[in-house]
């Protein structure tokens, strides 16, 4: 039988990590399916976790004033979605919605900044590995909204 354990271990986020790091964090994970358009959280809604996609994409989108939700990236199978748990005020600063079915792992936020404040070296693995996300998104924002509000031809 495969355990979540397992299955942390074989996420490519996660790669690397030592397994004690990954045990503890098992203890906060469970599996997560989502229908194809289900939206998984709203922007500016309260953040209280994460997900490691395993199968199926992900839109992530913002509110643009006038045009409604622009997609500003999707992410697939071996990607982490949802990085605001981790930062105050735990507020979602883009919102998700299921392109397909998708099979996910979601992992307890309190419980993994709890987990990060006892152990500071799985703190900073993290954290580092978090950032690169954070950067990643803001990146494809930026490119994103650039393309919307350029101007016409």
């Amino acid at each position: 039988m495969i355990t979540m354990y397992d299955l942390l271990l074989a996420h490519p986020f996660l790669a690397g990590l030592p397994p004690g790091h990954v045990e503890r964090l098992s203890r906060w994970a469970r599996p997560a399916p989502f229908r194809a358009g289900t939206r998984i959280f709203e922007e500016n809604g309260r953040a209280k976790r994460f997900w490691l996609i395993r199968e199926g994409c992900v839109h992530l989108d913002i509110r643009v004033p006038g045009r409604g939700d622009a997609v500003i990236e999707t992410i697939g199978p071996g990607t982490v979605l949802g990085w605001s748990w981790m930062f105050p005020p735990y507020r979602w600063h883009f919102g998700a919605v299921a392109v397909d079915q998708v099979l996910s792992i979601a992992v307890d936020g309190d419980g993994v900044r709890a987990l990060c404040d006892a152990d500071p070296d799985l703190g900073y693995e993290l954290t580092k590995r978090f950032m690169a996300v954070v950067v990643e998104r803001m990146q494809a924002t930026r490119i994103r909204l650039l393309d919307l509000y350029k101007a016409p031809a």
